[in-house]
């Protein structure tokens, strides 16, 4: 079985179990969109290697938002966009230059929604290895691998809690190769590592 195949075969078991997710960057109370948060997505693009790794970017320190901060390739959706999917993909594209028609498509995994007001859709895609890939220079400061099982193992986080805007909030971090990673970014790595191996 592909290493896509097996990704979708254990994400559609995963989605039939009553798995916990975290749903959004304060815990103890459900932030509900009303209609006024921005649909976005993320692209989580697994290298088909013998050991599989997973593409994160490092933003650039000059972004207005979120500056110097490890990401998945991935931002709004446009009005043009077909979808989620469709705007991961592009976004995918602009940011690293991962051509869309290199990436086999896994699926969708559970949304997020940031205290910042962004809806997000983690998109799940296999990518082969060995790709010329470029960051773009306004956005993106460096694209790096990380080991796929490193990066889904829970005990490799810490949870910590911080006050952000009159409420605790807590939220996850690892360091891989004094890169850190945490916040929605983490959020959404959990989820998923909770959905894969709940159906494992």
């Amino acid at each position: 079985m592909s290493l896509a195949a097996s990704l979708r075969d254990t994400l559609e078991k995963s989605l039939a179990l009553d798995v916990p997710v975290l749903d959004a960057d304060i815990r103890g109370e459900r932030l509900l969109a009303n209609g006024n948060a921005v649909d976005a997505a993320v692209l989580i693009p697994v290298v088909d290697r013998d050991s599989p790794t997973v593409i994160l970017t490092q933003r650039t320190d000059a972004l207005p938002s979120h500056p110097g901060q490890v990401a998945f390739p991935g931002g709004k959706v446009d009005p043009h966009d077909d979808g989620p999917v469709a705007a991961a993909l592009r976004e995918a594209e602009e940011e690293i230059a991962l051509s869309r028609e290199r990436v086999e498509l896994v699926g969708t995994t559970d949304l997020y929604l940031t205290g910042t007001g962004f809806h997000i859709t983690p998109v799940i895609g296999v990518v082969p290895p060995g790709l010329d890939l470029t960051p773009e220079e306004g956005e993106v400061a460096a694209i790096f691998e990380v080991p796929f099982d490193t990066l889904f193992d829970p005990a490799n986080y810490d949870e910590r809690e911080i006050e952000w805007e009159g409420r605790m909030r807590r939220y996850y971090e690892m360091y891989w190769e004094e890169r850190r990673i945490w916040g929605v970014t983490a959020s959404i790595i959990m989820n998923l590592s909770r959905r894969l191996r709940a159906a494992a």
